[in-house]
Order: structure tokens, then C-alpha cells, then sequence
């Protein structure tokens, strides 16, 4: 529109001269070697204008010979150009449908029609990958490392394949690499921050969770709870070594997460270590309001070393007044009355558990009372039936399997901050046989998924038989990510008079 415009400016200028020359008649006179030349003003302007006219297509005419051959090449260009681009839309349709010999087919034609063209590399990786030609494939991305623009997707590409091909550290280095080239890339920092938990770098990641809560890649409360538990982690390698820096950690950590209990548990134990007793039964109080726990009664107890049963009895009495309705407060009042030896005490403190949280635990505890007061070895036997067909009780588990403590990553899997404590679904085992056979090597736990044989299959625990003599001392803790061994054990004896010291007790279960 501006250009028509312009067009009929021009025109009304031309014309508004014409009409003012011709309102204002004269003669031009051209004197030049012998010769004149005499016309009339009117006819010059018009003689004069025809010449500029013919000189402005002569040059057109001139230009348009010498730029011919530009023009051509371009012309042959755009053509080719066109049918490399046909040829890679085909491609990449023929890719998914699924039809490999017209992808390759297009793939080939497009990278001799198209040079430097990213698309020809990545349709040639795809036909590569859907031929299973992993060698194929990891060359079309290495050939996009060279060119910035396409490097991240040269990077995201060899890191498929390497995952693919379960080289987990090569895998590793090209998420790092596409980490430092953009901080903000979800799938780099998500899987730079995975290998790096699995792996036990508790250091490193939480420096990759601070990047990518930064880059905005994941919730804060979410990050909050995987950094507590990266920290309650990193105090547990450092509690022997470094114990002020591991209780500063563990502070951290139940500030960002008060319902994590071994962070609650870690930073008590540590604080009662050094001294700071006050401290540390504040810390696990306020983690008892949040959620009563066994672990948290353990190290409330514990938080002076050397004390008498009797002091262990009434530090349990007051943790329970916390919570007074919950089980566990019961539980621990129960646990410190026995080992005191008030087995009154104990006995009316598990009157308070309603019969539906009558589990395990509570018979065990019972039939420990019954032993420990009045001897009824057949009492006693009767509380051990109970306990084999009660509710089991909560357990630390990860991926579907029970373990013995809590681990800030699953063996299994990997995975971070997988444990949970809740009760299994149980029943009870026709084969004895133990079914759990994991592998928790080093190389296994940085697997970046579980194994995939079998993952319904229903899995037998057993557990060694334990004598209600040693039952008043709790079980050391297994290693991290250790799994219940399974072993098995005797049949109680038929002779409910018979006491052999040790009164074991059956405990079959199978994991549903």
C-alpha cells in the first residue's frame, strides 16, 4: 500500500511539472561543433526525461545479465532446498508410523539435499535408534556436539543411549555436560541429581538440588524434604567423624522436615553425645508431638547414657503424656516398666491399648511380663501363639521389601527418600523357603530402576527365632538398606512344661 503510494506521488510530481514548464513556454539552444540545435523548452524536458528513462532499463538490462547466474544457482538452490525438506518431513513421518526402510530412505536423501541442516542428524539418529543401530545413532549425536545449537540435543541423545546400554557413568558425564552448558535443563538436572543420590554423593547432591530449586525445576516443598533427607544422610556419614558438623546437619534437617523421625532421632542422639541433654530431649519431644515413633522412644530414653531403669521408667512417662491415646505411648511406658522390672506398671500401661492395636508387639511385651513376674511358662506360650497370628506391627520398608532400619536411599531402586514406616500386608506362609534374594551391591543400588523379573511375586520373610530372655534388649541395628535375614527355626515344644531357656518365637510371614 505505501509503495502504491509512493508510486502516485511520483506521478502527481512529474505531471505538476509538465504543467508548470508548459505554462511558462521557452527554447533551449545546444551550440556544439559547428553545429546548433534549437528546440523548444517543452521538448527538451520530455527528450531529457526519455533518455533517463532508457538509460534506467538499459542498466536493468545490464544487471539483470550480470546477476543471471546468482540467480540460477539460487533458483537450484530452493529447488533442492525444498525437496531435502520434503524429504526429511517424510522421514520423520515414515518415523512415526513406524516405517523404517522409507525413514532411511528419506533420511539418506535429505542429507545429500540438505547440508548443515540439525534435522538431517537427528532423523538419521532416530532411523538408527529404530533399526536398533545404537553405534549408527550415538554417531548422528556426536556429530551435533561440534555445533552450539544443536549440542544439548546431541548430549540428551547419547545420554539415551547410554542409559539404554546401561553405561550408568557415561550416561552420568553427558547429563553433568548438558547440566554446565544450561542449568535450567529439567531432564540434566533431574538426572545428574539421581545419579549422584544413588550413589551415596550426599555433597554433590544437595548442590544439585539447590541449582535446580533455583532453575525452578522442582517444588520447594519438595525440596525441602529431599534436602532434610540428604542432610540427615550426610549426618549419619560424618556422626563418628565429625560430630559437630553432623549434628549442625541433622539440626537442618529437622527444621526442614519435623516429621522425618531419623533426622529427629540422629540430631538427639548427637546432641545428648556432646552434652547438650536439654537439647536433645527437646528435639525429640517436638518430634513426638509430630508423630510418635519407636526410634524417637529409643533415643528420648537413651539421651543420658548411665541412667537407672527407674529414671528410664519416668522419662517414658512423661514422652507419653505427650500423646497420651497413641499406641506407642503405651508401648514405651510398657518397655521402660520391664526392663525397671515394675511389671505392674507395664501391665497397666498396655491395659490402655485398644484391642485393635493389639499387635505383635504387645503380646511379645505381655508375654515378657508374664515371664519376667510370675514364671507360667504356659501363659507365656499362649502370649507367643498369640504374637505369631496378631497384626504385624510397622516396619521400614522400600519398593514392596521390609528392612531392618532406615536408609535415605532404597537399595533397590535408587531411589531417594523411598522408605516409609507402615505396616506390611501379611499372611502367613505355606512355603518356607525365602523368596527375597536382592542384590544390594554398590553397582546394584545405583541401578536407576528395580529389576523388572517377577515384581508381583508374593515374598517370604522369616525371621530368626528370638528368646523372651533377650527380648528386654533391643536388637542392634542392621547396616543401611540391610534386608531381615531369613533363617530358619525350631517348632515350639509340645511340652508347655519344659523350659529349655530359650522359648523361641515363630515369626513366618509373607509380604504380599
Amino acid at each position: 500500500m505505501i509503495r502504491i503510494l509512493v508510486y502516485l506521488a511520483l506521478i502527481f510530481a512529474a505531471a505538476a511539472g509538465f504543467a508548470w514548464l508548459a505554462d511558462r513556454p521557452g527554447e533551449i539552444s545546444l551550440v556544439w561543433q559547428g553545429y546548433e540545435i534549437t528546440t523548444s523548452l517543452m521538448v527538451g524536458a520530455v527528450a531529457l526525461a526519455a533518455l533517463f528513462v532508457l538509460l534506467a532499463l538499459l542498466l536493468s538490462v545490464l544487471m539483470a545479465v550480470l546477476r543471471a547466474p546468482r540467480l540460477l544457482d539460487g533458483w537450484i538452490t530452493g529447488r533442492r532446498r525444498d525437496r531435502g525438506y520434503r524429504a526429511l518431513s517424510r522421514g520423520m513421518i515414515a518415523i512415526g508410523v513406524g516405517d523404517v526402510k522409507r525413514a532411511k530412505r528419506s533420511a539418506s536423501e535429505a542429507a545429500k539435499l540438505l547440508d548443515h541442516e540439525p534435522l538431517t542428524l537427528l532423523l538419521a539418529a532416530q532411523t538408527a535408534q529404530a533399526t536398533g543401530d545404537g553405534a549408527g545413532a550415538r554417531a548422528a549425536f556426536e556429530a551435533m556436539l561440534p555445533t552450539q545449537e544443536t549440542k544439548l540435543l546431541g548430549l540428551r541423545g547419547l545420554y539415551v543411549e547410554a542409559e539404554r546400554a546401561g553405561e550408568h557413568e557415561a550416561a552420568r558425564h553427558f547429563a553433568e555436560e548438558a547440566a554446565k552448558t544450561s542449568p535450567g535443563l529439567a531432564w540434566a538436572g533431574e538426572a545428574l541429581f539421581a545419579y549422584q543420590s544413588s550413589s551415596g554423593e550426599w555433597q554433590g547432591a544437595l548442590q544439585t538440588l539447590g541449582s535446580n530449586l533455583q532453575a525452578k525445576l522442582i517444588d520447594r516443598t519438595a525440596a525441602h524434604r529431599l534436602r532434610a533427607v540428604l542432610l540427615t544422610a550426610r549426618g549419619l556419614e560424618l556422626e563418628t567423624g565429625n560430630p559437630e558438623e553432623a549434628l549442625a546437619a541433622a539440626l537442618e534437617a529437622v527444621r526442614l522436615a519435623p516429621t522425618l523421625v531419623p533426622a529427629a532421632t540422629l540430631a538427639a542422639r548427637l546432641a545428648g553425645r556432646q552434652g547438650d541433654i536439654k537439647r536433645a530431649m527437646k528435639i525429640s519431644e517436638a518430634a513426638w508431638k509430630q508423630g510418635p515413633h519407636p526410634e524417637l522412644a529409643e533415643a528420648y530414653l537413651s539421651v543420658r547414657p548411665g541412667d537407672a531403669a527407674g529414671d528410664r521408667l519416668k522419662r517414658a512417662q512423661r514422652l507419653a503424656e505427650l500423646a497420651p491415646s497413641h499406641p506407642e505411648s503405651h508401648f514405651a511406658v510398657a518397655r521402660a516398666a520391664i526392663d525397671a522390672r515394675e511389671f505392674t506398671e507395664a501391665r497397666r500401661a498396655l491395659s490402655g491399648i485398644a484391642e485393635a492395636a493389639k499387635t505383635e508387639r504387645y503380646w511379645l511385651l505381655m508375654a515378657e511380663i508374664e515371664d519376667g513376674a510370675e514364671g507360667d511358662r504356659g501363659r507365656v506360650r499362649e502370649y507367643l501363639g498369640r504374637a505369631v497370628r496378631a497384626p504385624r506391627d510397622p516396619v521400614w520398608m522400600a519398593d514392596g521389601y521390609a528392612f531392618t532400619a532406615w536408609a535415605p536411599r532404597s537399595p533397590v531402586s535408587g531411589k531417594l527418600d523411598a522408605f516409609e514406616w507402615r505396616t506390611p500386608s501379611m499372611a502367613l506362609a505355606d512355603d518356607p523357603r525365602p523368596l527375597l534374594n536382592l542384590d544390594l551391591s554398590p553397582a546394584a543400588a545405583d541401578a536407576s530402576a528395580p529389576p523388572a523379573a517377577e515384581p508381583q511375586r508374593p515374598v517370604a520373610l522369616e525371621l530368626a527365632a528370638t528368646p523372651v530372655a533377650s527380648a528386654r534388649e533391643p536388637a542392634p541395628p542392621a547396616p543401611n538398606g540391610t534386608v531381615a535375614k531369613a533363617t530358619a527355626e525350631p517348632p515350639i515344644p509340645d511340652d508347655p512344661g519344659v523350659d529349655d531357656g530359650t522359648a523361641p518365637r515363630i515369626d513366618r510371614m509373607r509380604l504380599q
